[in-house]
C-alpha cells in the first residue's frame, strides 16, 4: 500500500484513545491521506455509526482505500462493516492475524479490540496490516466467493 492511499479511521468511545494514538502513528510514519470520521471524544456513542461511515468510504474507493476501526471488543465494528458489499473487515488482535488478513483474505478494513490490546499493540497491528499485500494466487478464487 502506498502512503498516499486514503486511510479511513473510525471508532466508538471505547476505541477513541487508541484511534488517536494510531492517527498520530500514521502521521509520524508518513501517511498523508488520513480521514478520521470520529468519534472525536470519549463520550458514549453507537459503534455502527462509525463502522458504516468507514465502510462506506472504503467501499466507494474501489481498491485504493483501507479502513481502521476500533471498539471495545472489535466485534461490533467488524460485524457492521461487513454488511457493506465489497468490504472484507477482519478482527485482529495480533500482528500475524493482521498480516494474514491482508495476504490471504485481501482485507480492506482492520478491526481492533481496544479493550484487549495495548495502544502499542494496536499500532503494531496497523503496521502489519498496512505493510502486507494480497498474495492473490490460490487465495484469489476464495476472495471472489465472499460477496453474495
Amino acid at each position: 500500500m502506498s502512503q498516499t492511499n486514503p486511510i479511513i479511521l473510525g471508532s466508538d468511545h471505547a476505541g477513541f484513545e487508541w484511534k488517536e494514538s494510531i492517527h498520530h502513528f500514521l502521521k509520524h510514519n508518513g501517511y498523508k491521506n488520513i480521514i478520521d470520521v470520529g468519534t472525536f471524544d470519549a463520550h458514549s456513542v453507537d459503534y455502527p455509526d462509525y463502522a458504516h461511515a468507514v465502510a462506506s468510504q472504503v467501499a466507494s474507493s474501489g481498491d485504493s482505500a483501507y479502513g481502521i476501526l476500533l471498539c471495545g471488543s472489535g466485534n461490533g465494528v467488524c460485524i457492521s462493516a461487513n454488511k457493506h458489499a465489497g468490504i472484507r473487515a477482519a478482527l485482529c488482535w495480533n500482528d500475524e492475524l493482521a498480516a494474514l488478513a491482508r495476504k490471504h483474505n485481501n482485507a480492506n478494513i482492520v478491526c481492533i479490540p481496544a479493550r484487549f490490546v495495548s495502544k502499542r499493540k494496536a499500532r503494531s497491528i496497523v503496521k502489519a496490516f498496512l505493510t502486507n499485500e494480497f498474495e492473490g494466487g490460490r487465495h484469489q478464487k476464495r476472495v471472489e466467493k465472499i460477496d453474495i
